[in-house]
């Protein structure tokens, strides 16, 4: 094993610690946009994870899957943004 394949896996290991600790956030997060930093952070850490693991394996169709998943978490950040925007707006 090579100090690259052993850098990925150290990286992917605290990745997947990062993951579990969003997820935890994510779900006890005492305010909304805790939840949407928290969702950003699942997204990014997600991204991250698909494409060591691409590098791992050599599978470079994972790339794809990171870039749709990359669409659909800035999307969804954009879209909680703009809820946030819109309901401190009513409630001035």
């Amino acid at each position: 094993m090579s100090i690259f394949h052993l850098s990925l896996m150290v990286a992917i290991s605290g990745l997947s610690l990062c993951l579990v600790l969003a997820s935890i956030r994510f779900a006890l997060g005492p305010s909304l946009p805790d939840r949407i930093t928290a969702f950003d952070l699942f997204v990014a850490n997600m991204i991250g994870i698909i494409a060591i693991y691409s590098e791992l394996t050599g599978n470079e169709d994972f790339i794809d899957v990171a870039i749709i998943l990359s669409l659909f978490g800035f999307l969804g950040s954009i879209s909680f943004a703009y809820f946030l925007m819109k309901r401190t707006d009513r409630h001035g």
